[in-house]
């Protein structure tokens, strides 16, 4: 019958808060910020939580919730530590470090007596986010669980003591005892369970980066209502800041930031990738209409959108034929304009992505190079002359497609390799970043057979890779996989079986996680031949989480469908289908489907398209935009989402 040991409500008893000690509300959750307050307010006798008995447990859970700020390299800033009296020693400690975690703790029980250090690597908490974390302790077994994701385990050459003294101790919250490695972030739960893994009863929520076991009351998110119009008792602040004038960037570091549209009479949240309309009337589709026809150096068989930080937006081309190669396109006065060319060789798609404060675009090719060699390219972007300039080849075999993702704060690029030959069942490849030689290297090779897509998404604290495999050279009737990330490398989470799939969208509705196959055509050597090849289904699935796989939630009828591209409009959410090829022409309608709820996903645009390859949506301060590649013809087309 061992309770929760609420360390931080120990700090504020009666709810007084020490001197410069203050409360913040970032992203919608409460906590304390230390670095004002001198080490001395911020202490109190082990004697307060240890009634009855003066040892430190020998079995717990310790529970923290913090946000971290950026740390500078070679400093740690301790969360708390437990100090005897007249002694510098760190009885119990937990500090942080750059990507590392330190557990202290004394071992009287050892010869002479000595600190023994547990770290825990790879743990990125820089990031402006909440996070919880779980330490466990049992004798030498210590193990750490970030956010509810997988554990990582240590067992040490030292146990830990099973008789310590807290005798004339203290605890230390966020120092020890000294103003050097005063922790500066906010801090909002800090418990120390006897007796048991706390694990079981902090996953459960649904958020877990807060999940809660014990909150003091003043950080808690309903506080009781006064009874008075007293002034409020706790010196309650916020980072909301409120941008006026144009559209502002909205990323992680803007989150939970206001922008004010003057000239629309507009109040904009930022959920730290797009701007959520707060006042004004929600925008619905109205139609779309005709914007720019984009003239391109030969047919497109990909397109990728991106923004360069206090650079601009841009545009660029996967192109069929070299010279003269595939084009970056810079948005310039409301339209995309020629801005660089770069050697392809049948491209069919790019990438952006950014590495720290690197830039980098990768290029899939299809075929050999000049001299016979086949390569897939990685570019970086060039501040000094503003152009994109080769930073590294990498060997491939018909590459289709690039995904750039980060697990743990490591940086991953993985390629698909549709065929070697005639031999379609070869090895795809996953990259990992090399921040030492700044390239990057094989970390894992996946089976696949035809693959055109790459698909990167997180659940939670889990990530994972769907691969949408094509042919294995005599059916397009496979199955494409999705792996999930265990212990350093991807695993087989679920197999779907799919038709000539060449694209997986993954995207979120409210709580609701869904994922979308782009089948584009059914064929099958030791079966008859079907009425039409390309006319098939192309289907929606949903995450399942008491199954924990997805499933079946809609099948769409689609003419060899190439590529989805999920978008919203206000409140209402939009799918568009790359329809490519109906076996008699490849001007084709491709369709807008409209989210009706329980009605599922229902047509609400045709539109025209020739060749259809590729969709991208974006948006710049004057509206929204679509974006589609001709595959056929030197021609692609910027759509305008007129709204009402």
């Amino acid at each position: 019958d061992l309770h929760p040991l609420d360390i931080l409500s120990e700090v504020i008893p009666a709810g007084r808060l020490a001197h410069g000690m203050r409360v913040f509300k970032v992203q919608g959750v409460r906590g304390f910020q230390l670095a004002a307050s001198q080490p001395s307010a911020l202490v109190f006798p082990a004697s307060r939580l240890f009634i009855h008995c003066d040892r430190f447990p020998e079995e717990f859970s310790i529970i923290v919730t913090l946000r971290v700020l950026s740390v500078p390299a070679k400093r740690n800033e301790y969360v708390f530590t437990l100090m005897a009296e007249e002694s510098p020693s760190v009885l119990v400690g937990l500090r942080y470090a750059p990507n590392k975690l330190h557990f202290l703790f004394w071992s009287p029980e050892h010869a002479g007596s000595w600190q023994t250090r547990v770290t825990f690597p790879n743990v990125s908490l820089s990031d402006n986010q909440w996070h919880t974390l779980i330490l466990a302790v049992s004798g030498q077994s210590f193990s750490l669980t970030v956010d509810c994701s997988i554990s990582k385990d240590v067992v040490a050459e030292t146990p830990f003591p099973a008789s310590l003294s807290v005798k004339r101790a203290s605890f230390y919250l966020g120092n020890r005892r000294r103003r050097k490695g005063m922790f500066t972030g906010l801090l909002r739960q800090l418990v120390l369970l006897p007796g048991a893994d706390a694990t079981p009863q902090i996953c459960t929520a649904l958020n877990f980066r807060v999940a809660t076991l014990s909150v003091p009351t003043v950080l808690q998110d309903f506080p009781a209502k006064s009874v008075s119009n007293e002034v409020l008792k706790y010196p309650y602040e916020t980072d909301t800041k409120v941008t006026l004038g144009t559209r502002p960037p909205c990323t992680k570091q803007e989150k939970a930031q206001f922008w004010f549209n003057a000239s629309q009479r507009g109040l904009y949240l930022c959920n730290g990738s797009t701007w959520i309309s707060m006042l004004e009337v929600h925008q619905r589709l109205d139609y779309v209409e005709e914007y720019q026809n984009l003239v391109t150096n030969s047919e497109t068989m990909g397109v990728e959108v991106f923004t360069i930080p206090k650079v601009g937006l841009f545009a660029a081309t996967a192109n069929r034929f070299t010279p003269p190669g595939s084009a970056i396109y810079k948005w310039t006065d409301g339209k995309f304009a020629p801005y660089q060319n770069i050697p392809t060789y049948q491209a069919q798609s790019w990438k952006y992505f950014t590495i720290g404060k690197k830039i980098f675009l990768a290029v899939a090719n299809f075929e050999q190079n000049d001299r016979g060699q086949e390569f897939s390219v990685i570019y970086k972007w060039s501040r000094r002359k503003e152009k994109f300039i080769t930073y590294q080849r990498i060997a491939t075999h018909s590459a289709r497609d690039w995904e750039a993702f980060v697990i743990e704060g490591e940086a991953f690029l993985a390629v698909v390799n549709h065929r070697e030959g005639n031999n379609h069942n070869i090895d795809s490849v996953i990259y990992r970043w090399n921040p030492s030689t700044g390239l990057f290297e094989t970390n894992q090779t996946i089976p696949t057979s035809g693959a055109y897509d790459w698909e990167f998404f997180t659940i939670g604290p889990y990530s994972f890779l769907a691969v949408a495999n094509t042919f294995n050279g005599t059916s397009t009737k496979i199955y494409s996989h999705i792996y999930i990330w265990l212990s350093g490398s991807f695993q087989l989470f679920q197999s779907i079986l799919t038709s000539g799939a060449a694209d997986w969208e993954v995207f979120h509705i409210g709580n609701r996680v869904f994922l979308a196959v782009a089948n584009s055509h059914s064929y099958d050597s030791g079966m008859p031949a079907p009425s039409n090849f390309y006319a098939i289904n192309s289907s929606i699935y949903e995450l399942n989480i008491t199954a924990q796989m997805f499933v079946k939630f809609q099948d769409l009828l689609t003419y060899s469908a190439l590529d989805w591209e999920f978008f919203s409009v206000g409140d209402d959410s939009f799918l568009v289908v790359a329809n490519s090829f109906d076996g008699f022409t490849f001007s084709v309608n491709s369709i807008i489907y409209r989210w009706q709820g329980y009605e599922g996903f229902v047509a609400a645009h045709h539109l025209p398209t020739v060749g259809c390859r590729d969709w991208e949506a974006f948006q710049t301060a004057e509206g929204s935009y679509l974006l589609y590649s001709n595959a056929k013809e030197p021609l692609s087309k910027v759509l305008k989402l007129k709204t009402t």
